[in-house]
């Protein structure tokens, strides 16, 4: 594997993430406890490899310029600004979260995650709009 392909590899891992977040709200609203933590746990682990990805790639790289004009650029920095300030804010949010439900403080976990979930699937989808908008445009 090639620096050049850890943006894909990045993007990979942020669509699998939220297909998991996703998978795991939909495990836990049919009462299927054990799928939910094998959900959040694996998208947990794929958000820490994309992490550690996208340091190595922007260590090696650095930061890459958006091209795009008009609207379309007015449109990318809106999402990326975003997306950066919910990315900060999720991390230890999601760490919280975890920490709550392995404790088995499910009343904790209950009240944080209904915030935790949509702002981390908001990431994950902006994530892969940056990704599309910034290396395949």
């Amino acid at each position: 594997m090639e620096i050049t392909d850890l943006p894909t590899l990045n993007a990979l891992l942020n669509a699998t993430s939220g297909l998991l977040l996703s998978a795991g709200y939909v495990m836990i609203r049919r009462g299927r406890i054990d799928a939910h933590r094998r959900c959040m746990l694996a998208a947990c682990t794929a958000s820490v490899l994309f992490l550690i990805s996208y340091v190595i790639y922007h260590l090696n790289v650095g930061s890459v310029p958006y091209t795009g004009q008009g609207p379309a650029r007015m449109f990318y920095f809106a999402v990326l600004i975003s997306h950066i300030i919910l990315a900060a804010v999720i991390a230890p949010l999601a760490i919280i979260t975890v920490t709550h439900a392995l404790r088995e403080r499910f009343d904790r976990h209950r009240r944080i995650a209904r915030w935790t979930l949509p702002l981390w699937l908001y990431v994950s989808v902006t994530g892969l709009i940056v990704y599309v908008m910034l290396y395949m445009m």
